[in-house]
């Protein structure tokens, strides 16, 4: 299993790196790094001199060494520099090519410990085949570099694709041997409000239901919890939640996806401008929400 980590040497780039290293100890993990270069032919106004893009690629070599030797000596990890017209177009085309299980990468720059989904993040949220993990600004600075995840929050609605996030969500609690929350968010969905008596009763008849398939789906001794959340608004929701500083939410790609690909929908972008811990979004019909665990 390999992770590919969308990196700059930038704050961002760092974030991105830390999140990967937690992820990959948590899964016994891979990491290929990756760093985008722009195709030379796109220079035809003023060639660019076959020296300047050499140095190019090598200060891009020396930022991707110095950035392996800063992980921790038990997580593996190699190297690429790809050239493509776009960063996000060059990380799926790395992904693709390397047959990697995630894109990972860092989604800071505005608030500390807030996402910040500039260019890149989201045309990989709009496009990826493969599941895209973000990190909050500031995520290096405070993550623990030798942590583990400990938990795994599957937001879970009533919508097309959530199936799909309740199997990612149960293979990454299985093999990363970890407690399971499923935090329903039907009732922000509902058109009646989440102070609806019969929404809210709908919300928890559906958790209870998720929660006794997936204590099915997974392995004896793993902890599976629901939580229902209320709130006027998704974002006020997701404040109300306590999170674990070392935990990660999975969330579903929107019903308007393409399959096998993502498009981020409006409750996860909503969950995004107040969730304080690393989220990962999940395209239809990703091979991790069809039940493959290596």
């Amino acid at each position: 299993m390999r992770y590919v980590v969308g990196y700059t040497n930038t704050p961002q780039g760092a974030d991105a790196l830390a999140l990967a290293a937690r992820l990959a100890r948590s899964r016994g993990a891979g990491l290929d790094l990756v760093l985008v270069l722009d195709r030379e032919e796109r220079n035809q106004l003023v060639p660019t001199s076959p020296g300047f893009n050499l140095y190019k690629h090598q200060l891009a070599e020396s930022w991707l060494t110095q950035a392996i030797a800063t992980l921790p000596a038990d997580i593996e990890a190699r190297h690429h520099v790809v050239y493509a017209e776009s960063f996000s177009e060059g990380l799926i085309l790395a992904a693709e090519e390397l047959n990697v299980r995630a894109i990972i990468v860092g989604a800071g720059g505005g608030i500390f410990g807030r996402f910040s989904v500039g260019s890149v993040a989201n045309a990989l949220l709009h496009s990826s085949p493969v599941p895209v993990a973000l990190a909050p600004a500031g995520f290096a600075e405070t993550a623990d570099p030798n942590a583990t995840l400990t938990r795994v929050t599957a937001a879970i609605g009533l919508r097309a694709g959530a199936q799909n996030v309740l199997n990612a969500a149960v293979n990454l609690a299985a093999t990363a041997k970890i407690p399971l929350r499923l935090l329903s968010v039907v009732a922000l969905d509902a058109p009646e409000g989440a102070e609806d008596p019969e929404a809210q009763a709908r919300a928890h008849a559906h958790a209870e239901a998720v929660q006794a398939g997936a204590r099915e789906a997974l392995p004896e001794g793993i902890e599976v919890t629901t939580e229902i959340v209320t709130g006027k608004r998704i974002e006020d929701a997701v404040l109300s939640v306590e999170w674990d500083p070392n935990e990660i939410v999975l969330v579903g790609s929107s019903r308007l996806a393409r399959p096998a690909h993502l498009f981020i929908g409006s409750t996860a972008s909503k969950m995004l401008r107040e969730l304080p811990v690393p989220m990962s979004v999940v395209p239809r019909e990703s091979m991790l929400s069809q039940g493959e665990q290596s």
